[in-house]
């Protein structure tokens, strides 16, 4: 018993140390992207974009990508993604499953493998436990993908939202989402949403005696929060 923890913990020592290289190559890139102006910023997705186009995959990219972020986050909500948070978003961009505790930043995680996947123009998915969640975490991180020109909506019961900085709502709380249609949201380059709105959605669809009334498009790439919990359910 004793032997077999040993190896789990000695295997993920060699996972972080693999990473290390990588984490530190973002930082790298840190004092260059605090350079640039808001604009420039802003103008680096479409750089990436084209890039990815031109074949350049989302692997190249990643560095400047989280980089890209990290510096948007820290100007707009005032939040730097330390060392740990950078592993976390890249082992959930590698399609693996990152554990981290509450309080551990999660929420700000998920904005970098969200934002290079959303690169690709096919449209990325937060899959998260309750309505209050989705909404709550496309508002508090839309300011970061705002800087950087991707647009994110959240998907509710009976509503969706789009991130819009310009709205003035009459509800305080979420003064900058803009009430959309469903479909609107799908269209969004990044869609929170809760796990039932996504698989009822998926099934309507599927469901349509046309197919101009379907809302979602292809599936792309999602990250699950709680994805203990969620896939249990």
């Amino acid at each position: 018993m004793l032997k077999w923890l040993s190896a789990l913990v000695d295997s993920n020592e060699k996972e972080l140390k693999r990473l290390q290289p990588l984490v530190n190559r973002i930082n790298s890139l840190e004092p260059e992207f605090e350079r640039l102006s808001d604009s420039e910023l802003r103008a680096k997705t479409e750089e990436f974009k084209a890039r990815y186009q031109n074949g350049s995959s989302l692997d190249d990219l990643l560095p400047e990508a989280y980089a890209a972020v990290r510096e948007a986050a820290k100007r707009t909500i005032h939040q730097r993604h330390f060392d740990v948070q950078l592993m976390g978003g890249i082992v959930l961009h590698q399609g693996k499953i990152a554990e981290m505790k509450t309080g551990e930043g999660k929420t700000l995680v998920a904005t970098l493998p969200l934002y290079l996947n959303s690169l690709t123009g096919q449209g990325c998915h937060l899959v998260t436990v309750n309505d209050y969640l989705s909404k709550r975490d496309a508002h508090w991180m839309g300011p970061i993908y705002h800087a950087l020109g991707v647009s994110v909506a959240s998907i509710q019961h009976e509503a969706a939202f789009l991130y819009d900085p310009t709205y003035e709502s009459e509800d305080k709380v979420w003064h900058s989402l803009r009430p959309i249609s469903r479909r609107q949201a799908y269209e969004a380059d990044i869609t929170y949403g809760t796990n039932n709105e996504f698989g009822f959605d998926y099934l309507r669809d599927n469901m349509v005696l046309d197919l101009s009334q379907c809302v979602q498009r292809s599936l792309n790439y999602a990250i699950i929060d709680e994805v203990d919990n969620i896939l249990i359910d």
